[in-house]
């Protein structure tokens, strides 16, 4: 998968969808994600966290707007996290891509 909106949707349906081996597909090895509360420092943490530890797992990501750079190899995301038709929070992502794969998010919310 190379087009970078297309990476980002796919990111988003896996974290909906609970589809964790697709999302260790999508991620590169050495991934890192940056939120305002926390750091997960590798690929293999973040699913560990997503899989067993996340505190919500019937949430949707509905998206707003994606940006991107002319060279696509970043975008900003921008949409909610929502959970019983109620939005929880916005959020906006700034996704760094590498070979097809995403290889950083920084994670900004309301």
């Amino acid at each position: 998968m190379t087009d970078g909106e297309e990476l980002a949707r796919a990111y988003y349906d896996c974290l909906d969808n609970d589809e964790y081996d697709r999302l260790t597909e999508l991620l590169a090895p050495e991934f890192v994600q940056q939120r305002p509360d926390t750091r997960f420092g590798s690929r293999a943490e973040f699913i560990e966290f997503m899989r067993d530890q996340r505190p919500r797992t019937d949430t949707t990501h509905p998206l707003d707007r994606i940006y991107r750079t002319p060279d696509g190899s970043e975008l900003a995301v921008k949409g909610r996290l929502v959970a019983d038709g109620e939005t929880l929070t916005g959020f906006v992502d700034l996704f760094t891509l590498l070979d097809g794969q995403v290889e950083r998010i920084e994670t900004y919310v309301d």
